[in-house]
């Protein structure tokens, strides 16, 4: 299938029209990861079905038969990447001899590698420009594919990735594009800004993405699209992925790309179903606090929690192991032999609970995990995939929960097409449910240890034991489950076996109660005054602050207080204790293309 003629040597881009590639993709196979199952051995071109014997055609057995760099293959076994998927295993040869591509597949399929990797494995590292461009319809798509791409680069010394969108600092994005990146991701609206002014030099540019084609139409992108790829070099590589294929995405690939090489994963019902996926809605400061709870209600079974980084995973196990619960961790610091280890206790049900980063979404196979908790949401609707797929194994059902914040409830969308389900909204657990579960556990625990035989270190033990409730019952008048009741609540302790119910606050008022109160000028005590550099002359109302703010700390409307504007600028009132990484973040934040550059007002 690889064309190998003098005239391809001479014109990479003008070729034979490639036969489509028809494989079925199931997301989630027995072990989670990504499998292909082609429909036969037949590749099919417009005009006739042909039977393949080349090589090319055939799975390769791992990244390294690509003839990716040894960067690129260090990087991939670090991210845990073994085995390529189906759309990787059909788009990078093609893509690394310099062919335009159209493909067609589900977001969850593994095609950004598919087309990050040979793209990277292109880049001259010694110019310090775009080479490769790639577009995609939301800021969290081009957040997710410039940091695949920076996970793939990682050990390619010298090669930078910019993401460009909306909402963050133009200025930044400028001194950023001056001092040298070779790949660029962004959303169409602000490539073209920094186009129209000359910020994004586009004359070295080898190759173009255009991701989730079809998002972009519905979302009115398609002309931004057409009025990019026309100021692009006449000789680049043009890739364009969709998981369908309307009429206008279909006049773009005819106008823009040339003999394009033609992938199509076809997609079974996901194993998924098995799953019940649920999402959590909450503020980021209440994350942990959500997690207990959710940990609370669980039932028996093992737990994995994933966090983007190693820190927060630290984080998140001291936090459960102050709580008495059994937890380890298992990130890029943890060496080979320690994380068998871990698993394989993990696998006894020594530990319940694992906190983990996607190094260990990859491969792990313990059937006892019932619930996987997203405390961060996903890199990518990919690693959705490989996440959700650690439960629900040998045909068990199995949970998971996602915690998302207010800024990231526009992921839900691409990582419900992903796996082809719903991801059903669920509330923090309440104290009843809570409750309950610890009633329950109670009860199967006592259940399990009337099963189980005496272990004969302890049969002395249990002896004098049962001497001790027969002498009570002689020389007391207590029945046999006033005595069973009193060891249960030696056995307890002082802890209460029920959550303690907190009282009630009073209801809030009404959103125009609150903002009554804010033209009043009343402030709550647990707030603190802020002033932003932005006011009346600059066209704001406290609906743009409100909106911001909120946007960028995960903030309900409510929470934020007092809005009190003035020519220059505006002062807001915020919950008390606010992170210092959050009032970095609402620095840079531009409302009515102005930063805020909030600071704290000091008392009166």
């Amino acid at each position: 299938c690889r064309p190998e003629s003098k005239d391809f040597q001479a014109n990479p881009r003008r070729l034979t029209p490639f036969p489509v590639i028809q494989a079925q993709q199931s997301p989630l196979s027995e072990d989670g990861a990504l499998t292909a199952v082609p429909d036969s051995n037949e590749l099919v071109n417009s005009s006739s079905e042909v039977e393949s014997t080349d090589e090319s055609s055939k799975a390769v057995s791992g990244f390294a038969g690509f003839g990716l760099p040894d960067s690129l293959l260090e990087a991939l076994e670090r991210c845990g990447y073994e085995q390529p998927s189906p759309i990787q295993a059909a788009s990078i040869p093609e893509l690394m001899l310099g062919r335009d591509l159209l493909g067609q597949a589900q977001t969850g399929t593994g095609k950004t590698a598919a087309f990050a990797l040979p793209l990277l494995a292109r880049i001259d590292l010694e110019a310090r420009l775009p080479q490769v461009l790639v577009l995609a319809p939301t800021r969290e798509l081009a957040i997710q594919v410039s940091e695949a791409f920076q996970r793939y680069a990682s050990c390619t010394k010298g090669l930078h990735v910019l993401a460009l969108y909306g909402g963050s600092d133009f200025r930044d994005q400028i001194q950023k594009l001056r001092r040298g990146v070779q790949v660029v991701v962004g959303t169409p609206g602000r490539v073209m800004d920094h186009m129209r002014q000359g910020t994004l030099d586009v004359s070295g540019l080898q190759a173009l993405v255009l991701d989730e084609a079809d998002e972009m139409l519905r979302m009115g992108f398609i002309d931004d699209v057409q009025w990019v790829l026309e100021q692009l070099p006449t000789q680049r590589q043009v890739v364009l992925f969709s998981a369908t294929m309307p009429p206008e995405i279909k006049r773009i690939c005819q106008q823009h790309l040339q003999d394009p090489a033609e992938v199509i994963i076809r997609t079974q019902k996901s194993d998924a179903t098995r799953i019940r996926q649920r999402h959590i809605l909450l503020p980021h400061h209440q994350k942990l606090g959500a997690l207990l709870r959710v940990l609370e209600a669980h039932g028996p079974g093992g737990v994995i929690i994933f966090a983007r980084t190693k820190a927060v995973t630290v984080t998140v196990a001291e936090a459960l192991d102050a709580e008495g619960m059994a937890c380890a961790v298992l990130n890029g610091d943890v060496p080979q032999s320690l994380r068998e280890r871990t698993i394989e206790r993990l696998k006894q049900g020594k530990v319940d609970v694992l906190v983990a980063t996607d190094v260990a979404a990859r491969g792990l196979d313990v059937e006892r995990i019932g619930l996987v908790i997203n405390y961060d949401a996903p890199f990518d609707s990919e690693a959705y995939v490989h996440r959700i797929g650690r439960t629900g194994r040998a045909g068990r059902e199995g949970d998971a929960i996602l915690f998302l914040s207010h800024r990231e409830r526009r992921l839900l969308h691409s990582l419900e097409r992903a796996v082809g389900s719903q991801i059903e909204a669920m509330e923090v657990p309440s104290d009843a449910e809570i409750n309950q579960q610890r009633l329950d556990n109670l009860q199967q625990q006592l259940n399990d240890l009337l099963e189980q035989p005496v272990p004969e270190d302890r049969q002395q033990e249990v002896a004098l034991m049962e001497e001790i409730i027969q002498r009570l019952s002689r020389e007391s008048s207590a029945t046999p489950e006033q005595l069973a009741l009193a060891a249960l609540r030696l056995a307890q302790g002082d802890q209460p076996l029920l959550v303690v119910p907190q009282p009630q606050q009073a209801p809030r008022q009404g959103r125009q109660g609150e903002r009554g109160e804010r033209r009043q000028g009343r402030t709550p005590s647990s707030m603190e005054r802020f002033r932003v550099e932005v006011g009346w002359r600059d066209r704001i109302k406290p609906g743009h602050l409100v909106g911001a703010i909120a946007n960028e700390t995960g903030l309900d409307g409510r929470q934020i207080g007092k809005i009190t504007i003035f020519d220059d600028h505006s002062t807001v009132d915020l919950p008390q204790g606010m992170p210092p990484q959050l009032m970095q973040s609402l620095q840079r934040v531009r409302v009515m293309q102005k930063e805020l550059q909030i600071s704290r007002v000091a008392p009166a």
